[in-house]
Order: C-alpha cells, then sequence, then structure tokens
C-alpha cells in the first residue's frame, strides 16, 4: 500500500488558524484542512514544509515548532503527517492553488469537516 509522508503547518494568528479547503476532485476532496504537501526525497520535512507553504499559501516561514506526529491509514493509502505549529512568517496567508480559505477560530475548529487524519490535530489545538 502506499505511504505519502506529508508536511503540514498549522498557521497561528491572534487565536486563529488559517485552514484552506481540498479541492473536490481531490482525496478527502471538499473537507477543510492545514495547509502542508508532500516530502520530497531530499529534503527534510522542515525545508518541505517552508517550500509547500511558500507555494500554497504565499509565505515565508521564519519559525516552526514541531506540534506532533500521526500515522493513519485510510484503506487506499496510509499518511504519515508531520505538524508543525507556524507563528512567525512573512506575508499574508493566501490559497495560491485558488482553493476556498479561512482564519478560524481555533474554539471552531470542531464546527468544521477535517480529513479523519486531521481530527486528532484538532483536539490537541483545541485543548491548548
Amino acid at each position: 500500500m502506499k505511504q505519502v509522508h506529508v508536511a503540514v503547518g498549522v498557521v497561528l494568528r491572534d487565536g486563529q488558524v488559517f485552514l484552506t479547503r481540498r479541492h473536490q476532485d481531490a482525496h478527502q476532496g471538499g473537507k477543510w484542512e492545514f495547509p502542508g504537501g508532500k516530502v520530497e526525497n531530499n529534503e527534510t520535512v522542515a525545508q518541505a514544509l517552508s517550500r509547500e507553504l511558500n507555494e500554497e499559501i504565499s509565505i515565508d516561514v521564519l519559525a516552526c515548532t514541531p506540534f506532533m506526529e500521526i500515522n493513519h491509514d485510510y484503506g487506499d493509502k496510509k499518511v504519515k503527517l508531520d505538524i508543525f505549529l507556524v507563528e512567525q512568517f512573512n506575508g499574508e496567508p493566501n490559497s495560491a492553488e485558488g482553493n476556498e480559505q479561512q482564519w478560524c477560530n481555533i474554539k471552531s475548529l470542531a464546527d468544521l469537516d477535517f480529513p479523519a487524519a486531521n481530527g486528532v490535530i484538532v483536539e490537541k489545538l483545541m485543548a491548548m
């Protein structure tokens, strides 16, 4: 079974987190997610996070803090998520890929539909 290694950024500002919605035709389409993307063979997880957040939401990560790691089996594929808190960045987050986006109050995260693998992230953020 295919395993995908993903670097995920929980971009935080003033008690809110930046989210994008997955394209309808993507795996877990239409659900909200924390931005990020696949780790390439020639890069560290932190390098992948910086590259992906620049490509996807047009920010430059100045500092990030490891938050948690998740291994999840969707049945059709397995994902390993390395999740980082991103509180220091340059630029204004904006979905460069045209996805729907929003700043969401951390306390309201449970009201949104996330991929199953993200449930633990939401729970941990809401407990902070």
